[in-house]
C-alpha cells in the first residue's frame, strides 16, 4: 500500500509541475504584443504578433497528418513563405480534410501574388510521442504528407535556409483554412491541476483505507464442535 500511495503522490506532483509550466506558457501567450518580424526572430519572441510582406510558395506544401478538427481527421497545411528580405519560414494555414485511404491529397489554393502575412510566431510543433524515424522528405514530390515535422529534413527538401519557427496564420486572413483557433497549449494548466487533484485524492483515499484496515479489530475465531 505504501508503494501505491507513493506512486499517487508522485503522479500528483508531476501534474502540479506540468500545470506550472503550462501556466507560464499561457501567461506568455496572453501578454504577447505586436512586434516587427525581424525583431521577433532575433529575440526569439514566442507568440509575438507579426506582419511581414512577401509571397507564398504556391506548390510546395507540407501536410502534417493526424490533426483533429470538429471530430474529423485531417491535416495542417504548412506552406513556405519568403519575405521581401529573403527570409523563408513555414506558415501553418490551418486544417483541411484528408481521405481515410491517404491516397489523394486535398486541393490547396494559394495566392501567387505578393501579400502581407499576419499571424503569431511559434515553435515547431512538438509531437507527444515519436514512433520510428521521420518521414523521408522528397524534393520533387509536392505536397508531402508527414506524421511530424523535422526542420532539417524540410530545409533540405526545400533547398533553402529555413527559420526554425513557424507562423500560425491569423484567423482573419483569407489565405488560410479551417481550425485556426490557435491555443498556446494542448492541455491547459487547469486540466493539469484537475489531474493533480485526482491523484492526490487517490493517495488520501488509499491512506484512509490503509488506516481503516490496520485499526479494524479482527473477528474472534470461535471453535466449532463436531455434531454427532
Amino acid at each position: 500500500m505504501f508503494m501505491l500511495v507513493s506512486l499517487f503522490v508522485a503522479m500528483g506532483m508531476w501534474q502540479t509541475k506540468r500545470a506550472a509550466e503550462k501556466s507560464n506558457t499561457e501567461q506568455q501567450y496572453q501578454s504577447a504584443t505586436i512586434v516587427s518580424f525581424q525583431r521577433a526572430l532575433g529575440e526569439e519572441y514566442r507568440f509575438a504578433h507579426i506582419d511581414v510582406s512577401g509571397h507564398y510558395d504556391p506548390e510546395r506544401h507540407i501536410l502534417l497528418d493526424n490533426q483533429i478538427w470538429q471530430a474529423r481527421g485531417g491535416v495542417h497545411v504548412f506552406t513556405p513563405f519568403k519575405t521581401l528580405e529573403g527570409t523563408t519560414i513555414l506558415v501553418n494555414r490551418g486544417w483541411l480534410p484528408l481521405p481515410a485511404d491517404r491516397q489523394s491529397m486535398p486541393a490547396i489554393p494559394t495566392p501567387h501574388h505578393e501579400t502581407v502575412l499576419r499571424g503569431t510566431l511559434n515553435i515547431f510543433p512538438v509531437p507527444g510521442r515519436i514512433l520510428g524515424s521521420a518521414d523521408k522528405m522528397q524534393s520533387h514530390q509536392w505536397p508531402q504528407l508527414v506524421t511530424y515535422l523535422n526542420h532539417d529534413d524540410i530545409a533540405v527538401a526545400l533547398d533553402t535556409a529555413l527559420e526554425s519557427w513557424v507562423v500560425q496564420l491569423s484567423d482573419t486572413e483569407k489565405a488560410g483554412f479551417d481550425g485556426r483557433n490557435w491555443k498556446p497549449v494542448y492541455l491547459s494548466s487547469d486540466r493539469h491541476r484537475a489531474y493533480a487533484f485526482q491523484w492526490y485524492a487517490l493517495a488520501l483515499a488509499s491512506l484512509v483505507l490503509w488506516g481503516f484496515m490496520g485499526f479494524r479489530t479482527p473477528p474472534e475465531n470461535k471453535p466449532t464442535g463436531n455434531k454427532s
